[in-house]
């Protein structure tokens, strides 16, 4: 019987597949796994905004890598910040999968043809209130991105190998109205992975290859 790699995009289809469908009410992952009973995590009756992000493995044969971008330094938010592609479900997205991949068009022209969804892990609420639909895909290589630049300063790939290594993920922390705030880092090739991409990131490794 043929061995898969462990880090190939198809051990990843596998694992990922075997998720269960997301969307429960009361989500288990998000900052506050991090942070809990912090005060900036009390969002009882404040209306989480949705959003979706695909979290993209490409397919390099043994060994996949993950697509992520460096958002715009003009933008108001999260300037500058390394993320999935991805952003805010609309009211005429049908799904948390169509946004995801609408956003993922919009902000670095990555093509549907090249991308197949194979799951979506539990809704992760980020401090900033957001409760966000973390689509699984596989890409296809030979694809050719068109940035925008409104939104994204570059896009690059990170081995999945070193992204499921839990040695690569540090823990961080900030002051926060005088309290601290803990998050996770995996630097890469110069690049700071960190809060919530980085959030999503060691929730992935927990649930597909803890």
């Amino acid at each position: 019987m043929t061995t898969i790699p462990p880090f190939s995009a198809e051990a990843f289809r596998r694992r990922a597949r075997r998720q269960t469908p997301a969307g429960v009410a009361e989500p288990d992952y998000g900052d506050h796994r991090f942070n809990p009973d912090h005060p900036r995590l009390k969002l009882n009756g404040v209306r989480l905004r949705p959003a979706a992000v695909l979290i993209p493995v490409v397919d390099h044969g043994d060994e996949a890598t993950v697509l992520l971008t460096k958002r715009s330094e003009t933008l108001r938010n999260h300037t500058g910040q390394v993320a999935f592609p991805g952003g805010r479900i609309d009211a005429t997205d049908p799904t948390p999968e169509y946004a995801a991949l609408r956003e993922t068009q919009e902000e670095i022209g990555l093509p549907d043809r090249f991308i197949d969804v194979v799951g979506r892990m539990p809704d992760y609420v980020s401090g900033t209130g957001y409760r966000i639909a973390p689509v699984l895909s596989v890409v296809k290589p030979g694809f050719h991105l068109t940035l925008n630049p409104d939104e994204v300063d570059a896009a690059f790939e990170v081995p999945l190998r070193f992204l499921m290594d839990p040695v690569n993920h540090r823990q961080g922390s900030r002051m926060w109205n005088d309290l601290e705030w803990v998050f996770y880092e995996m630097p890469y090739g110069g690049q700071r992975i960190w809060g919530v991409t980085a959030g999503i990131i060691r929730t992935l490794y927990e649930r597909l290859y803890a």
